[in-house]
C-alpha cells in the first residue's frame, strides 16, 4: 500500500478513528480524454488478491491517474509548490475476481473522481460502518 489515511470524528459509529488504505497507480497507456468511461489498469494477480480481499476490516481503494508520457506535461515542482495537472479516479476492488493468468485488468470508472469531496464521502461511509 502506498498510503494509509486516518480520519477522526465523534460521529463515527464504532470507533473514533477510521482508516483507509490506498494503492496508487498511474498510466500513460491511455491518453487523457474527456470521453473515457473507465481507465484500464493491469495489476499483478498477487497485488489484486490483496486489494480484492473480502471481507475487510480496513477498506482499501485503488487510485488511478492518466498521465502524458512527458512528465513535464503533468507535474511541476518548484521550491514552494508541487502541481499535478491530471485527474485521479478511484475504485474499491473488494471482491474483484482474478481473471488473468499472471495479471488482471481492472477498470476504474472516470465517474469516480478522487478529490477532497470523494475522500470526505468515503471516510464518512467507512465511519458509518459501510465500505469505501
Amino acid at each position: 500500500m502506498d498510503w494509509k489515511i486516518s480520519h477522526q470524528s465523534t460521529e463515527h459509529l464504532h470507533d473514533f478513528e477510521v482508516d483507509l488504505r490506498v494503492q496508487l497507480k498511474s498510466t500513460y497507456q491511455v491518453a487523457p480524454a474527456s470521453d473515457l468511461d473507465s481507465i484500464p489498469i493491469s495489476l499483478p494477480n498477487s497485488q489484486l488478491a490483496r486489494l480484492a480481499h473480502s471481507p475487510v476490516i480496513t477498506s482499501t481503494i485503488l487510485i488511478a491517474m492518466l498521465v502524458p508520457r512527458d512528465i513535464g506535461q503533468w507535474i511541476e515542482v518548484g521550491s514552494n509548490h508541487m502541481m499535478l495537472r491530471h485527474c485521479c479516479y478511484w475504485r474499491n476492488l473488494e471482491g474483484h475476481p482474478i481473471t488473468g493468468r499472471d495479471e488482471t485488468v481492472v477498470r476504474v470508472p472516470t465517474s469516480q473522481v478522487f478529490d477532497e469531496f470523494a475522500l470526505c464521502d468515503i471516510m464518512r461511509r467507512i465511519g458509518a460502518g459501510g465500505r469505501a
